[in-house]
């Protein structure tokens, strides 16, 4: 069958809750992928923020089919050896004393609300339920995280959203302060705003709301689904701006492109959660927790953080070359291999442009550009990006 029948029968059997570009990806390796008619595509996107390490990295790879071969799932009824191991790796790299496992970014915040609400029920009452979150952020499609997300348009049809949420604009100290009464037990934030359209902290904004945190006696939690595991030249983005959490969402790079979530919280905190209060059954199983491990350790130590810091400034001054000859390029921005660039009109055209001459990027909040390749992406692969989108441009003649 060619790619347009395999496209019908997806039209056909599959829910229509994805806006997909026409194309059927079959193969994947490094920076690149193939769709199923043989073309090669080199890949700014990586799944979203997930294949940090690329595609199919041969250690990530070799761990899925010994752990394969060995035990795919046994329940968190018994102790699990690369869970152990995980678990181990994220908490001696982090502020964290403990961590929980999961399946999802979605599941990782739902698990982070609920650790609050038990922590702060325990030891203020259980009138003191509220979390502050921020215009534009966003935390995944469950009831919780899609509660927590400050977008109306992922609302639309769902309402009411669960009650013990506020909202306030991002990068305000000022109306956090405001925001916050005697009924708020936390504060949950993205470092850096990702579907929100890459937008960036001032440097005081973490040390702050660490500092409010402390001085109202709440908790303090960052969403890192997207920016942690090395995406922005830190192992965690928080280490950028010395301030760190209480508590921590990861998913997304944390296994290599298999299914994972995290969270991961002080022991004080994380020692909230007793046998029966929280729980996920196929959370840390074997198969996905060897792949973390995998991918944890080859972040670690084949120095592919620092590489990403140094090919982020690379591919950043590049893209600050190209808005500096077209005037409808707003601004870019971003931190290591998370960047944006903000068009003056929508992205949409660009996105499907790139895709035809071979290149996959992303377009968010409409009108924003963004560029989330593998860390391993090299000089000479973004420079034939940047070819293309210079092209490209250069044909553009918005309003």
């Amino acid at each position: 069958m060619h790619e347009a029948g395999f496209i019908a029968d997806g039209m056909r059997y599959l829910a229509n809750s994805y806006r997909r570009a026409p194309m059927l990806v079959v193969r994947g390796q490094g920076c690149k992928v193939w769709d199923i008619e043989g073309k090669e595509y080199l890949d700014f996107v990586a799944g979203i923020a997930v294949n940090n390490l690329g595609h199919c990295h041969p250690r990530v790879v070799d761990a899925l089919q010994q752990q394969a071969a060995r035990l795919i799932h046994v329940s968190n009824l018994y102790y699990i050896q690369p869970q152990i191991e995980l678990a181990q790796l994220l908490v001696n790299n982090s502020f964290a004393d403990k961590a929980f496992f999961c399946n999802s970014g979605a599941e990782a915040i739902e698990a982070a609300i609920k650790l609050v609400r038990r922590y702060s029920s325990a030891h203020f009452g259980p009138e003191r339920f509220e979390i502050i979150c921020m215009d534009h952020s966003f935390h995944g499609r469950t009831m919780g995280a899609l509660s927590a997300t400050g977008q109306a348009k992922y609302h639309e049809g769902y309402q009411p959203m669960l009650p013990g949420f506020s909202f306030v604009p991002y990068n305000d100290l000022d109306a956090i302060r405001r925001a916050i009464t005697d009924k708020t037990c936390a504060i949950l934030v993205e470092p850096i705003q990702g579907e929100g359209g890459v937008n960036i902290p001032y440097d005081s904004y973490l040390p702050g709301l660490r500092d409010l945190c402390q001085e109202y006696k709440l908790l303090l939690i960052y969403d890192e689904i997207q920016t942690g595991m090395g995406r922005t030249g830190k192992f965690f983005a928080y280490e950028h701006y010395d301030a760190p959490p209480d508590i921590m969402a990861l998913a997304k790079g944390i296994a290599g492109g298999v299914p994972m979530g995290a969270m991961l919280a002080t022991e004080e905190v994380m020692n909230t959660f007793i046998p029966g209060s929280h729980a996920s059954t196929f959370g840390g199983n074997p198969l996905a927790c060897a792949a973390g491990v995998a991918a944890v350790k080859t972040l670690l130590q084949e120095g592919i953080v620092d590489h990403c810091q140094k090919i982020g400034d690379y591919f950043k001054n590049r893209l600050i070359g190209l808005a500096q000859k077209f005037p409808f390029i707003n601004n870019v921005r971003g931190k290591g291999l998370m960047l944006g660039m903000e068009l003056t009109f929508p992205g949409a055209e660009i996105v499907d442009r790139c895709r035809e001459e071979g290149f996959l990027i992303n377009c968010t909040m409409d009108k924003v550009l963004r560029f989330l390749p593998p860390l391993i992406i090299s000089e000479e692969e973004i420079d034939r990006l940047l070819e293309a989108l210079e092209a490209i441009f250069d044909k553009c003649h918005p309003e």
